[in-house]
């Protein structure tokens, strides 16, 4: 691991995609170990289990792939095909050696996603809508790729999930673009983690496209 690589709280601080581009790419190569592994991460489980458990089925396209940990729990999990989205090539180039993803796909989502329309029968993301990565303004376009009936696993920081907009935009879409929402909550990090952040929980903001 060097000396160099980012932390959790430079990840919470970053404001724009050119910020996140940034440092994940800095970060791609030690990722897994440096973060992951030493702080129990077990939101990509979480979210994983929870879109299989709600009946989601592939092509999946994973959000903000990251290094594809939530990509492996749901291939073991016998979901697939995978494509991953990620606005971090360096990050993506680390998910395509684990051999999961049938494309990477790099991507901004504040300026859409570069696939057809009705491209996906699940969409799932874990631990990218969080701290001021994203807002809720993006969901469109995560609708747009989706199918009718699509189902959707979003993991959703709690401590934002009001006041960066999230709930009211989900409330808005419930009128007559997605149904059977719910909103189980999980802890983000294991027993084993430790600091300021061990604590954290997410809600999984589980739905289907009408």
């Amino acid at each position: 691991m060097s000396d160099k690589t980012p932390n959790l709280h430079a990840a919470y601080a970053l404001k724009s995609p050119e910020d996140n581009k940034r440092l994940y790419g800095e970060w791609a190569g030690d990722y897994d170990a440096d973060f992951a592994a030493r702080e129990d991460y077990q939101l990509h489980i979480h979210t994983a289990r929870a879109f299989v458990g709600a009946g989601g089925q592939g092509p999946v396209l994973d959000v903000g792939a990251g290094t594809g940990l939530c990509g492996v729990v749901l291939a073991g999990l016998g979901v697939g095909p995978i494509d991953a989205t990620d606005i971090s090539s360096e990050m993506l180039d680390m998910a395509m050696r684990k051999d999961i993803y049938r494309d990477a796909i790099e991507a901004d989502l504040n300026l859409g996603i570069p696939v057809p329309r009705e491209s996906y029968s699940g969409i799932v993301s874990s631990g990218t809508f969080t701290h001021g990565h994203l807002g809720p303004d993006v969901l469109p376009a995560l609708l747009r790729v989706a199918r009718p009936g699509a189902q959707f696993a979003l993991s959703i920081n709690a401590r934002h999930f009001e006041t960066f907009g999230f709930a009211d935009a989900l409330r808005t879409l419930e009128r007559d673009r997605i149904q059977n929402l719910t909103l189980p909550k999980t802890r983000i990090y294991g027993d084993l983690a430790a600091g300021a952040n061990k604590d954290d929980t997410a809600f999984i903001a589980l739905f289907e496209r009408i």
